[in-house]
């Protein structure tokens, strides 16, 4: 099991979440943040510090965002295990279906 960044996420990428990470999982698309399936640990400091709250545990996930599962793990498909966000830096990309989303409101 994993945690899962969802729509909220999406044009905001505060980074509370990538702060809080104690094995720097969180990697940064061009519009949302992605949790790194097999590098997370399941500690769960993300969640509680995201202000849009938009990190939930894979079983968790809300029934109208649960592609989002999908997405995060996708998102690496050709990235493969990194080993850590910090040297990665912005990827200039997103999962399909996130870059296929309209500009998403950022009043919160």
């Amino acid at each position: 099991m994993t945690y899962v960044i969802a729509q909220p996420c999406v044009d905001v990428k505060d980074r509370a979440c990538v702060d809080e990470c104690p094995v720097d999982c969180i990697y940064e698309g061009k519009r949302m943040l992605y949790i790194h399936p097999d590098e997370c640990v399941d500690c769960g400091a993300c969640e509680p510090v995201c202000p849009v709250e938009a990190i939930f545990y894979e079983d968790d996930t809300p029934e109208q965002w649960k592609e989002y599962y999908d997405a995060n793990v996708q998102f690496f498909d050709d990235l493969g295990s990194p080993g850590g966000a910090a040297k990665m830096g912005e990827i200039d990309k997103d999962h399909p279906m996130i870059a296929a989303l309209e500009p998403q409101n950022q009043d919160h």
